[in-house]
């Protein structure tokens, strides 16, 4: 998963300065809280509300409530999964080892990006409660 904890990093005037090129560009804000929500959230519902109210309280603007808020986040793991496979076949100067190209695969597959998963995170977004306490399977009322 694309680490967005070490794209990011402060300047020495208090800033922020975002180093990975390939994910940078405007977006929906939609899209972006939806990877936000799933990189630091996943299946707690009590952090994807308060992640996703403290973002509010702050003036964002996005809304995450249909899964095509998704898509984003959907077509950059198939990217980095296409990209660490390639270079796991023919290690290069970014994935010099077989070791550096397993690792970004398992980051993706370790902790899929399931339709159930994202129910999840639309669920809490939308205030539904959990009937059951399978977070990966979630039943909602």
């Amino acid at each position: 998963m694309v680490d967005f904890g070490t794209l990011v990093l402060p300047t020495a005037d208090g800033g922020v300065c975002v180093i990975d090129w390939e994910d940078s560009g405007p977006a929906d804000p939609s899209q972006e809280l939806g990877c936000v929500l799933f990189e630091f959230a996943r299946a707690d519902p009590g952090r994807i509300r308060a992640l996703t109210g403290a973002y509010r309280q702050a003036g964002g603007p996005a809304i995450v409530n249909r899964r095509g808020h998704f898509s984003m986040l959907i077509a950059q793991l198939g990217h980095i999964t296409e990209i660490a496979a390639t270079d796991w076949l023919t290690p290069n100067p970014r994935s010099p080892e077989r070791a550096d190209s397993a690792a970004w695969i398992g980051e993706v597959l370790n902790e899929p990006h399931t339709r159930e998963l994202l129910e999840t995170i639309l669920g809490a977004v939308q205030g539904r409660r959990f009937v059951t306490e399978d977070p990966i399977l979630p039943t909602y009322f």
